[in-house]
């Protein structure tokens, strides 16, 4: 601890006098709206001094005293030119005008020095994308969809059709920390996954970070989902909106206490149900989502402005008064942002969030309950030291209460016996600094460090094991069995069970080649403390987390990563080539024949062991033009291994490496847009993945009577691969740029030619024939859309 902050204090220290020197900082906002631009480029024309935006739209550059070009650009804005007379420090505010006047029509063209910039930095593996670019993009039955979107991105994959959640590069969907307006989502679907949680119309900006994932980001091994809701319209009153065939939206913004502030509110909701009320058979049935955005803001003074937002949202399935399940989730958070001079910004963060989820059986009238919460304290500076070296850091407090599941009856003559399993609570705390520095005018380093610490406390009993084996290995029958407990200790709340500390170096270099390409490398070391606990496929609304404790030990991730960079033709394409390789320590499996649900020993059910993946990513882009788009080639490999340890036994699969469920050999996207003329914009996905890994019986055998499945080794076969083709065609009627009501039309094919995509594969026995039979489930044929958008 003792070397930690005196690296704080070398790095507080450090200066540079090489001559009289002052800086420029402010705000850029969209001279529109006053929404504030994430990334927007600010620079000295004719130097290598500049800077990106924040989170918040603030920017701060230092140069010697003299008189200068300042150039300010953002995706999708015209240029801003302004001559500078440097000889005091300067705050100066800019606002943007957007380069085109449509609704929302995709801009992915940037403006040549921003680019050139973005070659320098050092950062790689992230991907960016902002509402206009997803909403051109086809989607399913017509609904706009971030998760989905993202899917079209090299490294990033899904686990079929009708699946929550995404993998990136080999990694399992729990592995993923997504953030909005930094709370945790835990589930990110609607409809059990055919809808993300992610109303387009509230969203500004969405950042993926795949690798290279900066120090400030902890808790997961594989990627961080970074998405900022919109501040909200602080210059104007404005409507925004579609109706579609399943759900409808509507988002209404404008500004507060006197152009000092600005609100946003959205909301979303599906009618499905009430189309099923007109058939027979579904009358009883109920399908249907809402979600609900919230955001305001309050500007106190130039150097200090408050934020608050949340969302809510909630999924209701209710299958003939059968099977009745809700899910959602709940976020809050309230933030401060400061700024303390020409040269340190700081944001001060009190975060909510909580999902939680019920099911009912009433077959066997069973009622369940669960739900996972957290508070989270952060506070984050960013430090202008020069204009060679900018710093980040902070430290953060997370409270988890993890309710696993709590069942009871559902009614007066329910046989069920009431059950509630341990809550489990934990606190995990974080710092971190990290510096870019640009080095030399070709050679730019990011570079930082993460010290987290997590303590599983008490609240609970913990249970023992004969010979402290939670599994063992029965050598007769070849097969992995539950541990016998030996006793219970009782932990009190503030009590602590287990602790762990972790250091999570990052670095990443960029070397520019010439004034179009360079090369990146990077490694990243990750720790992960919260597990999920799932032996299905994909992500479902009842899965547990857990944390790491006596049995269960975090994960821990090391991630190296070299790419190339390249612009063509005066930037009308570009190039991006990306290798990695990713090990991971501490990943779990389970046994065969595991049950997790509502069961309160679930270190009797797994086995610890590792995890790799390794792959190249090809992302061809077209940036100008009236066809603009991408193609997106992964190469990849996701492989896991795991132990028998103390169990005894060679482990799954015999010890061996074994497919992961989310290996995806081929991976292959390409998405394009073609504007033909003012009216009308045509747009395309076409998708082809190698069928995910499975389990398949490779024979059977008869016991009292009975016909058995034996399987082959697990993750040994695959589905069939996958392939479809999206269209979609947006017919603007009035292009009056007057206009204060502006509509669109977006018509919609998702999968074009009917590919019945398996979702999963049963085998079964035919009751007629006695013979053994293959069933294929497909979750969508050929779905067509219509959706009207509208602003006013």
């Amino acid at each position: 601890m003792k070397n930690i902050f005196l690296a704080f204090c070398l790095l507080f220290s450090f200066s540079l006098v090489a001559q009289e020197s002052y800086s420029i900082r402010g705000s850029i906002k969209d001279s529109n709206n006053g929404e504030t631009l994430l990334g927007a480029t600010v620079f000295l024309k004719g130097t290598n001094t500049g800077s990106v935006t924040n989170e918040y739209g603030f920017y701060s550059i230092t140069a010697p005293k003299g008189d200068y070009v300042l150039v300010i650009s953002y995706i999708g804005y015209d240029t801003l030119s302004k001559n500078i007379q440097l000889n005091s420090d300067i705050n100066i505010n800019f606002e943007l005008n957007e380069a085109s006047t449509t609704l929302d029509e995709i801009i992915i063209v940037a403006d040549d020095d921003s680019e050139q910039i973005a070659i320098k930095k050092p950062q790689m593996s992230v991907s960016k994308l902002n509402s206009a670019t997803i909403k051109q993009m086809p989607a399913v039955l017509g609904e706009i969809d971030v998760i989905k979107s993202i899917q079209m991105l090299p490294g990033v994959t899904n686990n079929g059709e009708g699946s929550a959640g995404f993998n990136v590069r080999g990694g399992a969907a729990d592995q993923n920390l997504v953030l909005l307006d930094e709370a945790i989502i835990y589930n990110t679907s609607h409809f059990f996954g055919f809808f993300s949680v992610f109303n387009a119309d509230a969203i500004k900006d969405i950042k993926l970070y795949k690798g290279d994932i900066p120090a400030k980001f902890g808790g997961r091994v594989s990627s961080v989902l970074d998405v900022r809701q919109k501040d909200g319209n602080s210059k104007n009153f404005s409507l925004n909106g579609g109706i579609g065939l399943i759900s409808s939206r509507l988002s209404s913004e404008g500004p507060l206490f006197k152009d000092k502030g600005s609100f946003l509110i959205a909301g979303r909701t599906s009618y499905a149900h009430l189309f099923m009320k007109a058939s027979e058979e579904l009358k009883d049935d109920k399908l249907s989502f809402y979600d609900l955005n919230l955001k305001t803001n309050y500007e106190i003074n130039k150097n200090n402005r408050v934020y608050l937002s949340g969302y809510f949202g909630r999924d209701v399935f209710n299958i003939s008064n059968v099977i009745k399940n809700n899910y959602g989730n709940a976020t809050g958070n309230i933030r401060w942002n400061h700024v303390f001079n020409d040269k340190l910004f700081s944001n001060l963060s009190l975060i909510y969030s909580r999902y939680d989820y019920q099911i009912v059986l009433d077959f066997i009238e069973l009622d369940w309950i669960a739900d996972i919460k957290n508070y989270n304290l952060k506070y984050d500076f960013k430090y202008y030291l020069t204009d060679m070296l900018q710093l980040d850091f902070g430290v953060s407090g997370i409270t988890y209460s993890l309710n696993p599941g709590e069942v009871g009856p559902s009614s007066d003559t329910s046989p069920v016996n009431y059950l509630k399993l341990d809550q489990k609570r934990a606190f995990e705390s974080g710092m971190y600094i990290s510096a870019e520095h640009q080095i030399t005018d070709k050679l730019t380093a990011q570079y930082g460090l993460r010290y987290s610490r997590f303590n599983r406390l008490g609240g609970q009993s913990i249970t023992s094991y004969v010979n402290n084996k939670a599994v063992v290995y029965d050598q007769v029958l070849g097969i992995y069995e539950r541990g016998e407990a030996a006793s219970e200790i009782y932990y009190k709340k503030n009590e602590s069970i287990k602790t762990f500390n972790n250091f999570e170096p990052r670095l990443g270099i960029s070397y520019q080649l010439d004034e179009v390409s360079s090369i990146k490398a990077s490694y990243t070391n990750t720790t992960q403390y919260l597990h999920l606990l799932s032996n299905t496929a994909s992500v479902t609304p009842l899965d547990v987390w857990t944390p790491s404790g006596t049995y269960i030990k975090p994960q821990r991730s090391n991630q190296y990563a070299l790419g190339y960079y390249k612009n063509f033709k005066n930037k009308k394409y570009s190039l991006e080539l990306e290798t990695y390789y990713k090990s991971i320590d501490n990943r779990i499996d389970y046994i065969d024949g595991s049950s997790l649900i509502g069961n309160n020993t679930i270190e009797t059910e797994i086995l610890n062991g590792k995890a790799r993946a390794y792959g190249l990513e090809v992302l061809l882009r077209k940036n100008k033009g009236k066809f603009t788009g991408w193609l997106a080639y992964t190469l990849s490999k996701s492989e896991q291994r795991t132990f028998g340890g103390q169990a005894g036994g060679e482990g799954i699969n015999g010890g061996n490496w074994y497919n992961t469920p989310y290996d995806r050999t081929h991976d292959i996207s390409i998405t394009g847009s073609y504007k033909l003329n003012n009216k009308w914009t045509f747009s395309s996905n076409l998708i082809f993945q190698t069928g995910r890994p499975v389990t398949y019986p490779n024979g059977q055998y008869t016991y009292e009577g009975l016909s058995i499945a034996s399987y082959s080794n697990r993750n040994e076969d695959r589905l069939p691969a996958y392939h479809r083709l999206d269209l979609s065609a947006t017919y603007v009627p009035n292009k009056k740029t007057n206009k204060r009501w502006k509509g669109e039309w977006v018509f919609g094919i998702y999968n074009v030619y009917n590919r019945q995509n398996a979702a999963s594969i049963t085998f079964m026995q035919s009751d007629e024939t006695g013979l053994n039979e293959a069933s294929r489930i497909s979750i969508f044929g050929i779905i067509p859309s219509v959706t009207y958008n509208f602003k006013f």
